[in-house]
């Protein structure tokens, strides 16, 4: 895939691809509903499927102070995109020159002559263009001005019916501790991407060592415990794994900085620098304070055991769509 983060680098041969435009915070149903469309339009052509998104997200921009939301850092949602077949990837700085720009601007400036898009496709509540002015509907008439397609992706709701998929729906099941919701809107499970870094090693003590990954600026998930699931993506010891994470606070050892620590079951090696994606499959327990470490130490191995039977009765170890292929959409 080729990433693109200034209208400077675009060349000839980027120009002419389908872009679906969006956030794609988390990559999920909805999102792959209108890289899909996206893709069909390129296809036909036998032209780029590209994405269009901006870093960073918007909200960062205009709510600087509000906490931590997003599901993904830029990389992680690189990577998943790539794994969904995207050639390009239009990853533009949301600076002021941007924003500034009128619906009008936004479709002269960057889509025709900074990108020279053949077609776009949006949901169907996209909205652009200084003090979001923009719409369907003006997208639409620019598309006709300009000379590039314009499609629209209807909006996704519940199989069940409920609330409609969203980056918001799925933050607030996650923040509820229900992964299996969030995943359920997500079309696979969500993931904590990063490099390992160097924790206290009070896990190595207790026989339980640990991978600890930073997981500051991103949304947080309830507190606590999980069964997981998790890819080595790099060195020598690449694979997927199951385990159990800890997600929060240590309240055990009076810590204050949010971080994961995960526990891979069945393994021995060195994981410092390499990078990780941890998929949390169920919530277990709330983060608690013992008495003392070997209490710390039971509840533990009562934790690894109810992991390992719930990770083990998913299909396929879990592991099945776990790779974002084009049509890895299933969360078992």
């Amino acid at each position: 895939m080729r990433r693109i983060t200034s209208l400077s680098q675009v060349t000839d041969a980027d120009r002419g691809a389908f872009a679906a435009i969006g956030n794609f915070d988390g990559v999920h149903k909805g999102h792959q509903a209108v890289l899909a469309l996206t893709r069909q339009a390129a296809q036909v052509k036998g032209a780029p499927l590209a994405v269009l998104t901006f870093e960073p997200h918007p909200r960062e921009v205009f709510q600087p102070d509000a906490p931590p939301f997003r599901l993904m850092n830029a990389e992680a949602k690189a990577h998943r995109l790539e794994k969904l077949g995207v050639d390009i990837l239009y990853q533009l700085p949301f600076d002021t020159p941007l924003y500034a720009l009128s619906d009008t601007a936004f479709c002269e400036t960057v889509l025709t002559r900074g990108l020279g898009v053949a077609g776009v496709t949006v949901g169907a509540d996209f909205c652009y263009g200084k003090g979001r002015t923009g719409n369907v509907d003006t997208l639409r008439t620019a598309g006709q001005l300009n000379g590039f397609d314009v499609q629209v992706a209807a909006l996704l709701g519940l199989e069940n019916g409920g609330e409609r998929v969203s980056s918001t729906a799925i933050r607030v099941a996650l923040r509820d501790g229900f992964p299996d919701k969030a995943a359920a809107m997500l079309g696979h499970w969500h993931r904590i991407d990063g490099p390992v870094i160097h924790g206290e090693k009070r896990g190595r003590t207790l026989g339980y060592p640990t991978a600890n990954m930073d997981i500051s600026g991103l949304h947080q998930p309830r507190h606590g415990v999980y069964a997981v699931l998790i890819e080595v993506v790099t060195g020598p010891h690449a694979g997927n794994y199951h385990g159990v994470a800890s997600l929060g606070t240590r309240p055990m050892f009076g810590e204050n900085t949010p971080n994961i620590e995960t526990f891979l079951f069945d393994f021995d090696g060195d994981l410092y620098g390499d990078h990780l994606s941890v998929g949390l499959v169920e919530y277990l327990r709330p983060e608690q304070r013992f008495d003392g470490v070997d209490g710390l130490v039971a509840q533990m191995g009562a934790d690894e055991c109810r992991a390992r039977e719930i990770l083990s009765a998913l299909p396929e170890g879990g592991f099945r769509g776990w790779a974002f292929g084009r049509n890895a959409h299933d969360v078992t």
